[in-house]
């Protein structure tokens, strides 16, 4: 995964956790604007969420 994505990701989880706490839930989509300007990006961290982690993309 690109480093500024991994940065992005980290960055917005903190927040996240810091403003609703531990057990707040997060999709890949919170890292992205409505529109989709980067699909290559986008299916970057979907395939990094979805199948190297498994996690919950809802």
């Amino acid at each position: 995964m690109r480093s500024a994505l991994r940065s992005k990701i980290v960055e917005i989880c903190n927040k996240k956790i810091a403003s609703k706490g531990d057990s707040v839930g997060v999709s890949f989509y919170a890292f992205f604007a409505n529109k989709n300007v980067d699909p290559e990006l986008l299916m970057e961290a979907a395939t990094w969420w979805i199948q190297t982690h498994e996690l919950d993309q809802n």
